[in-house]
């Protein structure tokens, strides 16, 4: 099959532009342990160094999250798990968590973030309360990212608009200023430039300079994407696959970020201060067709650490 087919060919390599190629250079990529079990080897379709975040799904034990990141730890990728408020019961469950990332899979980064769950399961509810426990600083982790939200959460604003969600953002700019770890702001996935450059914009205009990785939704069946879209609460940019799907032409292709990078590379090329420095990639469609996609559109940034000579 085409889609996964990871030959490195050299007209494939070519084809992509500079500015596609410097953008998507470190860009890391979203794995859950079911999923990460599909794949036999990340080295074939990563490239070296890439950051790999492994989300936490409630229901899923840590043990399995923990051998999930061990592996992929153990195939020299770094791991980023989640650590979602709202399902850590209490600060003891915390620091057990951290315990068992670092003690058997030498985890040193973490996103930290509310949870797609309504209601807490115990003492945490927010990202901000995970921070002000002071474990991850103890512990010795060298990232910490923090959510960000290109589109208004109403999760976090239930009028829409922006109030909390800035005065959340303040709150965590001022905690970078007292951690020894880096930190960043990962997005929730969008799928048009012009949204986005405004937002990071504003966000810089109010004095915000931790970088943003901007979440970008890998390819998949138009389908598929605008019902994660819907479950996600991405909102307003829904209307581009809104529109794609009115063409009946195009109800069987997938989905592809082409547009939506090209637009954010030429703007990244042309203003290099530009706030933001990396692409996180949710893999909608699986996460081997998301791989392939970034292979033949990303040029020598892109190549995997040990790309295999025939089809998988």
């Amino acid at each position: 099959m085409a889609l996964l087919n990871f030959k490195r060919k050299t007209d494939e390599v070519k084809s992509a532009t500079p500015e596609m190629e410097a953008f998507l250079k470190g860009y890391s990529i979203e794995v859950m342990p079911r999923t990460a079990a599909k794949v036999d080897d990340f080295r074939v379709l990563l490239p070296e160094g890439t950051r790999v975040y492994i989300a936490h799904i409630e229901g899923t034990p840590i043990e399995d999250m923990v051998a999930t990141a061990k592996r992929i730890k153990g195939e020299g990728y770094d791991v980023m798990p989640h650590f979602p408020a709202r399902i850590i019961k209490d600060k003891a469950t915390l620091e057990n968590w951290i315990s068992m990332y670092q003690g058997e899979a030498d985890v040193k980064q973490a996103l930290l973030l509310a949870g797609g769950v309504a209601n807490p399961h115990g003492d945490f509810s927010d990202s901000m309360q995970l921070l002000d426990t002071g474990l991850f600083d103890k512990a010795g982790f060298t990232n910490l990212h923090v959510a960000g939200h290109p589109e208004p959460n109403l999760d976090i604003d239930p009028d829409g608009g922006r109030a909390n969600t800035y005065a959340a953002l303040d709150w965590k700019l001022e905690f970078s200023k007292r951690t020894d770890a880096d930190m960043a702001l990962a997005t929730q996935f969008c799928f048009e430039a012009e949204p986005v450059i405004e937002w990071a914009n504003t966000l810089k205009e109010r004095g915000m300079t931790l970088p943003i990785h901007i979440g970008i939704a890998g390819p998949a069946k138009l389908q598929t994407m605008i019902k994660f879209a819907i479950a996600c609460g991405v909102g307003p940019s829904l209307k581009v696959l809104q529109k794609r799907a009115k063409d009946v032409s195009k109800l069987l292709l997938p989905h592809e970020p082409t547009e939506v990078l090209a637009g954010l590379s030429a703007h990244k090329a042309a203003n290099p201060d530009f706030n933001i420095e990396k692409v996180h990639f949710f893999p909608l469609g699986g996460i081997k067709t998301n791989a392939n996609w970034a292979i033949e559109n990303g040029g020598a940034s892109t190549q995997p650490a040990a790309p295999q000579s025939t089809s998988v």
